[in-house]
């Protein structure tokens, strides 16, 4: 970097070009419904499997539920909530649609009722990482977080199943994942009806920003877009 004084003329061309600059926001649809129904419909099927309503022998099409819709689902989810300037979300959605696409790819390959060790470690980490999200997205989103947490969780425990390969691992996980449904379809639910009506109609416990993000003017909700990735330097 320069240590060169601004001369007079480049700070008044400095000054020009700032109020020439113009940052264009593009309103999308919310992709957070999308998003949560996925996660609903894997860890619904997925419980299926593993309590043993869906024989061992249907794993493979349990595989291609998770691939071919949770993955998808939570994919563009993800990618709209990049869009949407909403990191933590576009983050965690892509973990989730990543951890989907693992394990029905595994689960697809596997001979059914196996497990791997493989899956098992990189549960544990999809888990972890999960926490660290939910931990992350306390400060806006109370529910959201509730739910990312408990996908955290569930995933840990499946991990655990993974490696040890004990029966009371897989039905706790089962019955997690039973916890998470109910949890997904409400907040999938109450973000839907946010975005069509305007106004919080289930409680989401928004706070902060989160709140700022419903509630708040334009002049609020833009005030740090300066700073934002996207517009600064540097990521």
């Amino acid at each position: 970097m320069s240590d060169r004084t601004e001369t007079p003329a480049e700070a008044s061309a400095g000054d020009a070009l700032r109020e020439r600059v113009v940052i264009s926001l593009r309103p999308i649809g919310a992709p957070t419904s999308i998003g949560l129904y996925g996660l609903g419909a894997a860890s619904w099927v997925l419980a299926g499997l593993q309590l043993g309503w869906i024989p061992a022998a249907e794993g493979k099409k349990v595989a291609l539920v998770l691939v071919g819709f949770a993955f998808v689902a939570q994919l563009l989810a993800s990618m709209f909530g990049f869009l949407g300037r909403d990191g933590t979300v576009g983050t965690a959605m892509g973990v989730l649609a990543l951890t989907w696409l693992v394990t029905g790819l595994i689960l697809h390959a596997s001979s059914p009722g196996a497990t791997s060790d493989a899956l098992g470690l990189f549960l544990l980490f999809s888990g972890t990482t999960m926490l660290l999200l939910s931990i992350t997205v306390s400060s806006t989103k109370l529910v959201v977080t509730a739910v990312f947490a408990v996908a955290a969780i569930r995933f840990l425990v499946a991990g655990g199943y993974e490696l040890n390969g004990s029966t009371g691992w897989e039905h706790v996980s089962g019955v997690l994942g039973l916890l998470l449904v109910v949890m997904a379809l409400y907040a999938a639910f109450g973000a839907g009806l946010e975005d069509a009506l305007g106004r919080t109609v289930l409680p989401l416990g928004r706070r902060g920003e989160g709140k700022v993000a419903v509630q708040g003017s334009l002049l609020e909700q833009v005030r740090k877009v300066t700073n934002e990735p996207g517009v600064r330097t540097k990521l």
